[in-house]
């Protein structure tokens, strides 16, 4: 009777093995994810980094449910300065926007630029007249695919009405910009850092930061397995002798 006593139960061992599977497959789990979130910012820096793609072979790769986002690219048009539209940005700590403007493509289509940043004091464009180019001009950058929703509740609601955004609507930006329906390529285009003229916007701000913290939270579960042998590795032999 008394070895029995100091024997531990199917209840107690039950309990370890339940909790050891989960830490298990949870470690496991993140070093799948690991491996998807390496492959994907490869697949990213490949994109972005490639020979620029025509506008039109970026439009097919969209039809064709293929990934747009980041794709380097170019298209030729001649902006509507008239019709920019703000998305509230920061830039090295300095708070201003990002300048959404309106390019006109050689078939009458619309294509959303995102020019660059510029601080609060630039938002009027009256202050940086030099920027605003006019005539058709070859802009060369990162594709980036459109949201369909916002992206989190704590976002404020764009305040389409003033022409500023804290999330990138494009239906929004185009209603406001007048673009007729169905004129409206579906994805926007971040300008590469080519200096405008008197340095505003000032272009190259797409980031592109993936978190991959997979393998740490793969270690500490892993660790909290270990841990868990241990544990009861030693309660058990106490509970033995």
């Amino acid at each position: 009777m008394a070895d029995a006593a100091r024997r531990p139960g199917w209840g107690t061992i039950s309990a370890i093995l339940f909790a050891l599977i989960i830490l298990l497959s949870l470690g496991t789990w993140q070093v799948f994810r690991l491996q998807w979130k390496e492959a994907l910012i490869a697949e990213i820096n490949t994109r972005s980094t490639a020979t620029p793609m025509a506008l039109s072979d970026v439009e097919a790769r969209e039809k064709s449910g293929a990934a747009v986002d980041y794709v380097r690219m170019t298209a030729t048009g001649h902006f509507e300065h008239q019709h920019e539209q703000y998305f509230f940005n920061t830039d090295d700590g300095e708070v201003g926007y990002h300048v959404y403007t309106p390019l006109i493509l050689p078939d009458g289509r619309t294509l959303f630029v995102n020019r660059g940043f510029v601080p609060e004091a630039l938002k009027d464009s009256a202050k940086r007249q030099q920027g605003q180019i006019t005539g058709e001009m070859t802009i060369t950058g990162l594709a980036r695919a459109k949201l369909t929703e916002k992206p989190s509740w704590v976002v404020p609601d764009n305040e389409a009405y003033k022409q500023l955004y804290f999330w990138k609507d494009i239906d929004e930006m185009a209603a406001q910009a007048a673009v007729p329906s169905g004129n409206l390529v579906p994805f926007f285009l971040d300008a590469d850092a080519t200096p405008n003229p008197g340095g505003w916007p000032k272009g190259g701000v797409t980031q592109i930061d993936l978190p991959n913290n997979h393998l740490s939270y793969a270690v500490t579960w892993y660790g909290l397995a270990a841990v868990l042998l241990a544990v009861s590795a030693l309660a058990f032999r106490r509970k033995a002798s």
